[in-house]
C-alpha cells in the first residue's frame, strides 16, 4: 500500500493539444505516465489519477504560449503547482535529443532537486488589467508603424516636410492637405493616411477604458503613489505595474532590479571580478519605461506644476520620499556623467535606483491607503 506521507513529484509537458506526464514517488524512478488531452474533462481525470497515487502531489510545466488556465485548474484541486522559467531550466552539455517524454522526466528530476525557478503567476484579475494594458501598447506600436510607413512613403517619392516631422498639429495638417498628381499614388497615400486616424481611434478608445479599469484595480492606490515620481506619469505606473504584478512578492529592492535585469552581468574567478553590461532579463517593456524615466534626470531636480498636480491627495511620506527619489537620482546622474561615463549607461544606472524607489514608495502606498479620490488616473 501507498505510504499517504511520500510525496508524488509531477513533470508535464504541455501543448496545445496534449500533456505528456510523468511522475515520480518520493526518490523512487521516474516512471512515465503517457499522454493525455488538454480540455477540462482530460484535466479532471488526471488529476483523479494523480490523487490515486499520493495525498501530496506536486507539479510543475514550463511557462508558455497556452497560458496559466492549467495552474489554476490544478491548484483548485488542492495540488502543489509550479510554472518554471523555461530559460533557467537545467540543461546538460552536448544534449541533442529532446522529445516531449524526455522534457516531461527532465521536469520531475528537476522539480525533486530543487533545481527549478517559478514565475510569478497573476490573479485572474490581474491579468485581465495586464491584457488591457498589453492591447494598449500594442495599439500604441501600430500607431508608431503606420507613421514611419507614411514619412517612409513620402520620403520614397521625394516629398519632404520643412519642418519638425513630430506629428504635431502643423505636421499634420500638412499631411492632410498632401496631394499627389497619379491617382493611383494619392489612393495608395490616403489608405495609409487612415491608417494614422484608425490607430489613434484605437488608442483613444483603449485609453480611455484603461482609465475607467483602474479605478477598480487593487493596485490604484499604487499608480497614484507612483505618479507623485518624477517621470512616471499614468501610462508609466500602469505599464510598471501590470507587467510586474505584486512588487511584494520581492522581499529586497535587489530582488527587483535583478528581475528586471538591470543589474552588470558578471564573470569573476578567483581575486579577478569582471562585470559587464546589464543581464536584460525578466521583463523587457517594464525595463524600457524605466529607462525612458530615467532620463528624466539629467535636468536639475525641481517638482513642475505637472508634477505637483500629480501630487495632489498623496500622502506626504509619499510626496516626501518621491522628492528624496528625485534628489538622490539627479545628483547620481550628474555623479556618473562628470567621471565620464556615457549618458546611456548613467542612465541604466538610474534606471536600476529607480526601481528600487518604486518598491518602496508601492509598499507605501500598500500600507498608507492611498485615498481613490486624490488624484484622477
Amino acid at each position: 500500500m501507498e505510504d499517504d506521507s511520500t510525496t508524488l513529484y509531477v513533470g508535464l509537458d504541455v501543448h496545445k493539444e496534449s500533456i505528456t506526464v510523468a511522475y515520480a514517488r518520493g526518490m523512487g524512478e521516474v516512471e512515465l505516465l503517457g499522454k493525455t488531452g488538454t480540455t477540462q474533462a482530460d484535466v479532471d481525470r488526471l488529476c483523479r489519477r494523480l490523487q490515486s497515487k499520493a495525498r501530496h502531489v506536486c507539479v510543475v510545466y514550463e511557462a508558455g504560449p497556452c497560458g496559466y488556465g492549467l495552474y489554476r485548474q490544478l491548484v483548485q484541486r488542492g495540488f502543489g503547482c509550479m510554472v518554471c522559467a523555461p530559460s533557467l531550466i537545467p540543461k546538460k552539455p552536448g544534449e541533442r535529443v529532446k522529445t516531449d517524454r524526455r522534457d516531461a522526466i527532465k521536469l520531475v528530476r528537476s522539480l525533486r532537486a530543487g533545481d527549478l525557478s517559478s514565475i510569478y503567476v497573476p490573479t485572474v484579475d490581474d491579468e485581465a488589467f495586464r491584457d488591457l494594458a498589453r492591447t494598449w501598447v500594442s495599439a500604441k506600436d501600430d500607431l508608431k508603424r503606420a507613421r514611419q510607413r507614411v514619412k517612409a512613403f513620402l520620403l520614397l517619392h521625394g516629398v519632404r516636410y520643412t519642418g519638425r516631422a513630430d506629428w504635431g498639429p502643423a505636421h499634420r495638417r500638412w499631411v492632410s492637405a498632401f496631394a499627389f498628381e497619379s491617382v493611383w499614388q494619392q489612393l495608395a497615400f490616403e489608405e495609409q493616411r487612415r491608417a494614422i486616424e484608425d490607430r489613434l481611434a484605437q488608442c483613444a478608445r483603449l485609453e480611455e477604458a484603461l482609465r475607467e479599469a483602474v479605478l477598480n484595480w487593487r493596485f490604484y492606490p499604487v499608480v497614484l503613489a507612483l505618479q507623485a515620481m518624477r517621470g512616471v506619469q499614468f501610462t508609466m505606473a500602469v505599464g510598471v505595474l501590470a507587467e510586474l504584478g505584486d512588487l511584494s512578492r520581492f522581499a529586497h529592492p535587489s530582488q527587483l532590479m535583478a528581475w528586471l535585469g538591470l543589474t552588470p552581468s558578471e564573470h569573476s574567478s578567483g581575486e579577478k571580478r569582471r562585470q559587464g553590461s546589464i543581464t536584460k532579463n525578466g521583463n523587457s517593456y517594464a525595463r524600457k519605461l524605466l529607462i525612458e524615466a530615467a532620463w528624466s534626470y539629467q535636468h536639475p531636480a525641481r517638482v513642475s506644476p505637472e508634477i505637483q498636480r500629480r501630487q495632489e491627495g498623496i500622502p506626504k511620506p509619499i510626496v516626501d520620499r518621491a522628492w528624496e527619489a528625485q534628489m538622490r537620482l539627479c545628483r547620481r546622474y550628474r555623479k556618473l556623467v562628470a567621471r565620464g561615463k556615457q549618458k546611456n549607461i548613467a542612465v541604466v544606472a538610474v534606471a536600476r535606483e529607480l526601481a528600487g524607489f518604486i518598491w518602496d514608495i508601492s509598499q507605501l502606498a500598500m500600507s498608507l491607503a492611498v485615498p481613490h479620490e486624490g488624484l484622477t488616473a
